[in-house]
């Protein structure tokens, strides 16, 4: 009987623990305002089940975005993803991908040394879907929210392509599209740290 109630015991525990696992991940909205026909041109968001209709995920605090102050000013913290990112890029540089690695992880900025290339979510999560669809530019966007020289081009990922180690996923910040390109290309890089 003893080992009746030790094996319902572990049964429950296993059960109590996998159901706590499944929880949803508390995703953010992607900022899609507007529906589109087909063919294509804007319609009425009304019953199309389209993104711009629903905008789920987590609202955008206000600001999305904070500067640093002080010795911190060289920094942006999203305050929707808790990230903080380098504020001046260097819009002049385009290295490859082994090198965005290197030069994000030797960063010291803003009194950190624990810089690093962010991964494909991470860089993501700074596209405004509205901004790309009301033919503005991802770089526009978040240069008018406290970043400085965010060009309207591709960033690396460090996230590498699965089953293709020869290539990476990368960021447009004109229109917000996630492609992959060979490691030997270059691109623009945007460090990326844990928030506080």
């Amino acid at each position: 009987m003893r080992n009746l109630y030790l094996i319902l015991f572990l049964a429950a525990s296993l059960l109590f623990f996998a159901t706590a696992q499944a929880a949803p991940a508390d995703l953010p909205e992607t900022g899609q305002t507007l529906c589109y026909a087909t063919a294509g041109g804007v319609v009425d968001c009304t019953n199309t089940g389209q993104d711009g209709e629903h905008r789920a995920g987590a609202a955008w605090p206000n600001p999305r975005f904070t500067v640093g102050a002080g010795a911190a000013v060289g920094c942006v913290t999203d305050n929707l993803t808790g990230l903080t990112w380098v504020r001046a890029l260097n819009n002049n540089i385009t290295i490859t991908w082994v090198d965005a690695l290197v030069s994000a992880d030797v960063l010291n900025l803003c009194g950190f040394s624990d810089w690093r290339l962010p991964n494909i979510n991470e860089l993501e999560s700074l596209v405004n879907a509205g901004e790309a669809a009301n033919q503005a530019t991802v770089a526009a966007f978040l240069n008018a929210q406290g970043f400085d020289g965010v060009q309207a081009d591709t960033y690396w990922s460090s996230s590498s392509l699965a089953g293709g180690a020869g290539s990476a996923w990368r960021v447009d910040m004109w229109d917000g599209v996630l492609n992959t390109g060979p490691k030997s290309a270059k691109h623009y890089v945007w460090p990326v740290r844990a928030g506080q």
